[in-house]
């Protein structure tokens, strides 16, 4: 199934957080559930939707940190999953 990410959108839902690792990870939460616990898709390894933390992800910094809003806009990129 082909993802794509573009306009700050992901497949048309809108990014309304999103996190980017030195590994070239990216973590782009489309839904808010509960507390910190975000919904979205995430880019690694094997690039899949999922439940993640926001909290555990701000732990990680510096290797991981938190995009700017503004710069969400300008991920681009379509993903085969």
């Amino acid at each position: 199934m082909k993802v794509v990410i573009r306009d700050g959108k992901v497949n048309g839902k809108k990014i309304i957080r999103a996190w980017e690792s030195l590994h070239g990870w990216f973590w782009l939460a489309t839904e808010k559930a509960e507390n910190d616990l975000y919904f979205g898709f995430v880019i690694g390894i094997c690039p899949e939707w999922g439940y993640f933390s926001g909290k555990e992800l701000a732990e990680m910094s510096p290797i991981i940190w938190e995009v700017k809003p503004k710069d969400i806009y300008f991920i681009d990129r379509e993903v085969e999953t």
